[in-house]
């Protein structure tokens, strides 16, 4: 049994967008993130894939527009219409913020598309394929007020209501864990932030306070694959059984900058013995592009555009950050800058870090109590002037103090 895991797709991140493109009406950022699900698709189409598991966060948003659910739907259709089952895992981006009101995957159930289970509550699901059944173990995001009442919070803080809200979520894996045929192939497919888990760009993304299960809880023996879902990191906590983040499909933001982007193919065979590896999709790339420009440099602008064109910039987001002195600062010409930039993608910054120079200053008190040379002196050990010998400045300097005393006698 061969099945494609993915997850964190979130349709709908339009920053760093590009503009729009005109042909279509969408923003370019849509595009790659459609791009990269359209990728997921057709590797199942062509690679005998028996089952596609989706992990949870179909949309960035709750309530995602029309356009986007659409788009969406068109691609799982493309998947069950061909026969290759769907199995799709409510995230906490798919949940609506109010008791009551659907999640955004639940149309699918509503008109009961063929060849796509939609899972929005705890509970195992027998899938069929065309290699055989599986068992599928669903935890999805977990909603507080469909398992929590009042008197389970009654008096408990964030901290404490997450702690029952991890009680009940593991005790209710276990007995799934606990009734599932043993004959089988069985995965647990889960939406969870889980303890050891590297979190990426969901940071940024988080509702609420999550909460967090331990990973020796979920690491289950009756599993023989764990799929998760909502930590935007690619990686793999364990692989007895396998614990593994597939991460998001496309580039959030820079912090996602050296992440590879894609899916997990996972094969169990007849004896029940697990192989599973990294598809990497074509995700925009983001590229930052990193300047210090010396005192020494007598052409800023020339530094940092040669800094550019040692990076490949095309069709990446990207963004430059120039560290300069407070002296360089105005000979750098920002407009040359961009244009170096024109084969970019998005250009999301050309940010200057000025350092400002250190003038160190001599008490009011003690410059007061020099004579003029003295001061003239001091001045000098300060400046440390380069060009003209510091003696030659004094001697021209002492003639000159002597001619003003001169000048100032009574008389003269």
């Amino acid at each position: 049994m061969r099945i494609l895991h993915f997850a964190d797709l979130h349709l709908g991140v339009e920053n760093y967008s590009g503009g729009i493109n005109p042909e279509t009406g969408l923003s370019w950022r849509l595009h790659d993130f459609l791009d990269a699900f359209d990728q997921v698709v057709d590797y199942a189409l062509n690679n005998d894939i028996d089952l596609v598991l989706f992990c949870g966060d179909a949309y960035k948003s709750r309530d995602p527009s029309q356009t986007h659910q659409r788009e969406f739907a068109l691609r799982i259709w493309r998947l069950a219409s061909a026969g290759v089952p769907v199995f799709l895992l409510t995230g906490n981006h798919d949940l609506p913020n109010a008791v009551g009101r659907a999640t955004t995957l639940e149309i699918f159930r509503t008109l009961q598309v063929e060849n796509v289970t939609v899972a929005s509550r705890p509970g195992t699901h027998r899938v069929d394929t065309k290699a055989g059944p599986l068992q599928i173990v669903a935890l999805p995001w977990a909603r507080r007020s469909a398992l929590l009442s009042r008197e389970d919070t009654k008096g408990l803080d964030v901290e404490g209501t997450n702690e029952r809200l991890q009680a009940i979520l593991t005790e209710r894996l276990q007995q799934e864990a606990s009734a599932l045929d043993r004959g089988l192939p069985a995965v647990l497919a889960a939406h969870a932030y889980l303890s050891n888990a590297q979190i990426g760009s969901e940071r940024g993304m988080i509702m609420g306070h999550d909460y967090v299960l331990l990973q020796s809880n979920v690491a289950r023996p009756e599993f023989d694959y764990i799929a998760l879902g909502h930590i935007h990191k690619k990686q793999v906590l364990g692989d007895s059984p396998p614990l593994v983040y597939p991460g998001s499909l496309q580039r959030i933001d820079f912090s996602e900058e050296d992440d590879d982007k894609g899916f997990f193919i996972v094969d169990i065979d007849s004896d029940r013995r697990v192989s599973f590896r990294f598809q990497p999709v074509n995700a925009r790339r983001f590229v930052t592009v990193k300047v210090d420009v010396g005192e020494g440099e007598t052409d800023p602008t020339r530094a940092v555009t040669d800094a550019i064109a040692s990076h490949d910039v095309k069709d990446a987001v990207v963004r430059v950050l120039i560290s300069i002195t407070e002296q360089l600062a105005p000979l750098l010409n920002e407009g040359e800058v961009r244009r170096a930039l024109q084969d970019a993608h998005t250009v999301a910054a050309v940010s200057r870090d000025v350092a400002r120079e250190h003038r160190p200053r001599m008490p009011i008190s003690s410059a007061e109590a020099l004579e003029p040379l003295e001061a003239l002196k001091k001045y000098f050990e300060l400046k440390k002037p380069s060009e003209v010998p510091v003696e030659t400045l004094l001697e021209y300097g002492q003639r000159l103090i002597a001619e003003s005393d001169v000048e100032s006698e009574p008389g003269l």
